[in-house]
Formats: C-alpha cells, structure tokens, sequence
C-alpha cells in the first residue's frame, strides 16, 4: 500500500519498549500529494493498543485452557463410562445373536421361511450399526469434539428404543403401553446418547418387574410438555418400586440394588441429561413400581 501511494486503515504492527517488552500500535494513514500530484508523504494516526492485544491473548490462552480441562474431564468420565460399556453394547449383540438364530430357524424349515429371514438379517444389520455407533461416540469422547446435537423427534426415538428391546420385552414377558403427546416440538441432542438413557429407563422398569407373578408386567411410556413447556418423557413400572432408603442414592455412582449391576447406568443418565440442559429423576408409584422421568428443553428453531 505504501508503495503505490494508497490509503491504509487499521494496520497493526508490534515493536519493543526499553525493556523489550512487545508494544502494539494500529496505525490509519492517507497519502499527501502536492499542487503538482507530487508525493509528499503519509498523514494519519497511530495508539498503542497492547492493553487489548495483551486481553485478546489472555481470553485466546484462557479458551484454549477451558478446551483442555473439557478434554480432560471427558477423558475423566471414560473411566466411568467404561463400566457400562459392557452392559450397552451386550443389548444390541444378544439381538445380533438372537436373531440370527431365528433367521436360521426360518431357513431350516421344510419351506424355509425367507420373508421372516430376512427381516431377521434386517434387525441384525440394525442391531450391529447401533453396537458400532455406541462404541463411535465412547471413542469420540476421548477425542476433542462437542456433542453432536441435532434436531430430534422424542417420539421417534422412543418407537425407536422399543423396536431395539422388543426382544427383551418378550423374553420378560412385558406388554409396553405408549401414550404420547402429538406434535411435540423437537428437541436438540445427541440421538445415540439419548437412545441410551431410554434404553437404560426400560431395562431398568423390565428388571424391576421380574419377580412380579399376581398381575400383569407391563410398561408405561409416555412423552407430553411440561408447565414449562419442556418436553417430557415418563417410565413408569409395575414392579418392586423404590425403597426409602435407596430414593437419595440411585443416582450415585456405584450405586445398585442388582446383584449383578455395576452402578453406573443411572449415574451417567443423569450426567448425559444435564449435558442436555436437562433433568432426570425418579418417583415411587402407588400402589406398585416405579416412574422415571426426563426433561429436555425444546430446539428454540423448530419452536417457533
């Protein structure tokens, strides 16, 4: 710019004070001509700016700091998370396992059955990518990448779960009754972290119910909107429901009432609701069982 004679404006350049320190000037200058068009120099004005650079760098080192503890804490949580790793992924490998049985059953029949095969093959084929993307978001938490929130229909992702756990249901003998709202606002979240908390709220109520012989198992799913007009979703059992003394702890880690549990299922629900912007709880039932209920504020684009 100086060279061809133009204008600048905002130019930023650094230099050294007596004791070397770096000081920042933003400069603005204009060309001066004569009568004649001859060049006579630049006219314009320089302020030292070091005090904003120096707060530019401080909040920039500041961010950088905040992204490593987030990586640190997500990394932190790995170990936590691994605990229930074995129970998330064992769900969708005993369908894998389940149904190809059922599809090898179809196939060695007199007249092999191939419609019903090969709906066996699909549910595999489900139930695998669904093992791959739980094991693809654990490893993206060890990486420094957000969660990735999309716009979700809750009520699809509920149809979603009880195709996933249709299997469970049956073996267990439990009826799922589904009462859901219409023309719920979607809301933003991870689809694969969410599909977990309500594959854990229903394997949780199915468990419960177990031991349940004088009446029927069955299952309560309903989503609606709140006074807030937040989007719900409620689990309710029939079951052994919630002793007083284990209402203050079931969101503990390590935490379990199974004599085969580890603990953490509901303790990372809660931990992957309030990554949400939202709420996980639990109440006792009357006369039998237990409610589990989420919240998750609305996506305010789809809300409008």
């Amino acid at each position: 710019m100086l060279e061809i004679r133009q204008p600048f404006r905002d130019f930023v350049y650094s230099t050294s004070n007596e004791s070397g320190s770096p000081v920042y000037v933003r400069a603005s200058g204009k060309p001066v001509f004569d009568a004649k068009g001859n060049f006579l120099g630049y006219r314009g004005t320089g302020a030292d700016i070091t005090a904003i650079i120096r707060a530019d760098h401080a909040e920039e080192a500041l961010r950088k700091a905040q992204m490593e503890l987030a990586h640190v804490a997500r990394v932190t949580t790995l170990g936590e998370l691994t605990a229930s790793i074995a129970h998330e992924v064992n769900q969708p490998l005993a369908g894998v396992v389940a149904n190809a049985e059922a599809g090898l059953r179809w196939l060695d029949r007199g007249i092999p059955g191939l419609d019903a095969a090969r709906r066996s093959m699909e549910m595999i084929i489900g139930d695998g990518n669904r093992a791959s993307e739980v094991i693809r978001r654990v490893r993206a938490l060890a990486k420094k990448t957000d969660i990735e929130k999309v716009s979700l229909e809750v009520n699809e992702l509920l149809s979603e779960v009880i195709v996933l756990v249709r299997g469970e249901l049956i073996s267990q003998q439990v009826s799922v009754r589904t009462e859901f709202a219409s023309a719920l606002p979607n809301i933003l979240g991870d689809r694969v972290q969410l599909q977990q908390v309500i594959i854990n709220l229903v394997m949780n109520g199915i468990e419960a119910m177990q031991s349940v012989t004088d009446r029927q198992r069955e299952l309560v799913i309903r989503s609606g909107q709140d006074e807030t007009s937040r989007v719900f979703v409620r689990v309710s059992d029939c079951g052994v429901g919630i002793s007083a003394e284990n209402a203050d702890r079931l969101f503990n880690p390590f935490f379990t009432t199974k004599s085969s549990g580890m603990g953490m299922g509901l303790s990372i629900c809660r931990s992957i609701m309030e990554a949400h912007g939202g709420r996980l709880w639990a109440a006792s039932n009357a006369p039998h069982g237990a409610t589990f209920q989420f919240t998750l504020p609305v996506n305010a684009d789809t809300a409008r």
